[in-house]
């Protein structure tokens, strides 16, 4: 077979692949909106969950009890730049980074 009979063939047949119709602008609908649902639904709340632990961790003061992330239940006896002192037990007091707090059980 020469050249020209197999370009003719191909000419004939199609050419093989068809061309992309639209190619990207067909396609950025689709990736705009699976970008929304990621923001929605991954990364806003995230970020929403971030904000409030920070409003949490500073508004801890004295005699709160707080929970901390390793399950340890005490009252803060007192509130450094970025620890606070729990009380666990009589006697018994431990220091701990103020984003170890989980949650604040009651205020007084």
């Amino acid at each position: 077979m020469d050249f020209e009979s197999i370009a003719y063939a191909q000419q004939v047949n199609g050419g093989g692949s068809a061309p992309a119709q639209g190619g990207f602008m067909v396609l950025l609908p689709m990736y705009l909106i699976i970008l929304a649902v990621f923001y929605f639904f991954l990364i806003r709340p995230q970020q929403k969950q971030q904000q409030e632990k920070l409003n949490m961790v500073s508004q801890l003061k004295k005699n709160d009890e707080v929970v901390t992330a390793g399950g340890i239940h005490g009252t803060i006896v007192n509130v450094k730049e970025t620890t606070v002192v729990l009380k666990v037990d009589e006697g018994v007091k431990i220091e701990f980074d103020k984003t170890a707090i989980a949650a604040i059980e009651k205020s007084r």
